[in-house]
């Protein structure tokens, strides 16, 4: 009996050490390859930038970035922050932009999952095996077992698991990273844009407020001028021509108020949508001419841009991700160490199936596959991840064409919507005091009718003009904003 426990002992030992030595020589042979690591690259590194931008006020400070300030901040509106901190919470878009995160955080971790072995488990294989009476098996059958067919009973655990010589998994995994952070970026993507779409709303809504006060004083006045008019040509004084000819420029005025009401109503729509509520009239206090307009909008240096724009910082991603793809199609060339074990319960008879250690059994194996020739996909594969690498690095280079561009774009229009300001603010005066001055010499017999509609119309288009002016000046500080990358912090 002693003699038989040494002789098991002796073989297990034997096998262990016949396995480690097998394992450790397919594991030394592939060492023996020239190892790789995922290449590391840095696409801002090969970028001239300038240190301004173009258009810049030299007055505004170059030492920060408007784009730090959160919107709260940089705004001031306390029912335009308001709106912002709603579309936050409600806004669809942004509520999709998230789960995709969610998604792209379970490909991370699956991806950390690829350096575990793969287990499964047979828990219950039952086979019947029936041979031909004359072939060798079913004569042994009938032989040695008194049977024409033999019964299996098996339960076992399978494991897999490719040992990551080249960094393959390493780089598979850096993928996944690079697509998670992608999705982080494009959800910040996704807030800017919503931030601006609210506040240009919402200055277009109060434009619009502006814009239909201005109508309805223009047509009061209109009105008044017309039963002047009126009452004149009873007494003689003028023609009916003078009183067709200030109802017809009456009726114009008027025909405006509902087309504004109903561009009103249309932008509350929006707003509301953007928000994620029903369409629902908007609230708002302050006019357009109480609006808060942010000084000295300092620009920071064009290198911030890397930092603080999203679709920057996603095409950054997009290079180092290619890098990873580079790498995994390239060792997706090289031998594959690959190390399998199996063991679990056998039996040919049922009763027996569970009796331990008889029934126990194992097998573990160590393998090294090395792919020859496969239709050149795995060296296309390659071929096309480097030019995929080449496209990212060339579209990273173009999204800070586009940011810088963007920036000089909003500064360039803030400077001369500033302009344009001023000179329709001289215009709204000029024209106010032109309407006076034709009513009091038409009074007294020294200016026609005509003089009088005329400097009416332009009084009213100089006011909606400036209306216009000042709604544009806001939504270009806010495009400066977005632009620099602010509106997600």
């Amino acid at each position: 009996m002693p003699t038989g426990n040494m002789k098991i002992r002796f073989d297990t030992m034997m096998f262990k050490r016949n396995i480690g030595y097998a394992f450790g020589g397919a594991l030394l042979t592939t060492v023996l390859w020239s190892s790789c690591a995922v290449q590391q690259h840095n696409p801002a590194a090969d970028l001239v930038l300038q240190d301004t931008f173009r258009n810049e006020n030299t007055a505004w400070l170059q030492d920060s970035s408007i784009a730090k300030i959160s919107y709260a901040d940089f705004f001031q509106d306390p029912v335009l922050v308001q709106l912002i901190d709603r579309a936050m919470l409600n806004n669809n878009d942004l509520q999709v932009a998230l789960k995709q995160i969610e998604f792209a955080a379970q490909g991370y971790t699956q991806a950390k999952w690829l350096y575990a072995p793969v287990v499964n488990a047979n828990l219950a294989n039952v086979t019947v095996n029936r041979p031909s009476s004359n072939s060798m098996n079913g004569i042994m059958a009938s032989e040695f077992m008194g049977q024409k067919y033999t019964m299996d009973y098996t339960s076992v655990v399978n494991l897999s698991w490719e040992v990551d010589v080249w960094g393959k998994i390493k780089g598979q995994k850096q993928e996944a990273l690079m697509d998670l952070l992608k999705t982080q970026e494009a959800s910040r993507a996704v807030k800017t844009r919503v931030v601006t779409e609210v506040v240009q709303g919402y200055y277009n809504l109060l434009m619009l407020d502006k814009q239909l006060e201005i109508t309805r004083e223009n047509l009061i006045f209109a009105d008044s001028t017309l039963a002047i008019l009126e009452k004149q040509q009873v007494l003689g004084l003028i023609n009916s021509l003078a009183v067709q000819q200030q109802q017809l420029t009456r009726d114009q005025i008027a025909k405006n108020i509902p087309a504004v009401e109903s561009a009103i109503s249309i932008q509350e729509n929006a707003l509301s949508i953007l928000v994620g509520v029903m369409p629902d009239r908007v609230e708002r206090k302050a006019g357009l001419n109480q609006v808060y307009v942010p000084q000295g909008l300092a620009t920071g240096v064009p290198a911030e841009l890397l930092s603080y724009r999203p679709d920057v910082r996603t095409s950054e991603l997009d290079v180092r991700r290619s890098m990873a793809s580079i790498h995994v199609a390239k060792v997706s060339m090289y031998p594959v160490l690959n190390i399998t074990a199996q063991g679990g319960l056998n039996a040919l008879k049922a009763h027996n199936w569970f009796n331990i250690p008889g029934s126990l059994f194992g097998v573990a194996a160590g393998a090294i596959a090395q792919p020859i020739l496969n239709g050149r996909q795995l060296k296309t594969r390659y071929e096309q991840a480097k030019i995929v690498a080449e496209q990212a690095e060339i579209n990273f280079k173009q999204s800070v064409l586009k940011a810088v561009g963007e920036v000089s774009d909003a500064l360039v229009q803030i400077q001369k919507l500033d302009e344009q300001e001023k000179i329709s603010d001289g215009m709204v005066a000029q024209s106010g005091r032109l309407v006076d001055n034709a009513l009091l010499l038409y009074k007294y017999n020294d200016a026609t009718y005509l003089e009088v509609i005329v400097a009416q119309t332009n009084k009213l288009q100089a006011e909606l003009d400036l209306a216009s002016v000042k709604a544009q000046k806001l939504q270009a500080i806010t495009m400066l904003y977005r632009s620099l990358g602010g509106g997600w912090q």
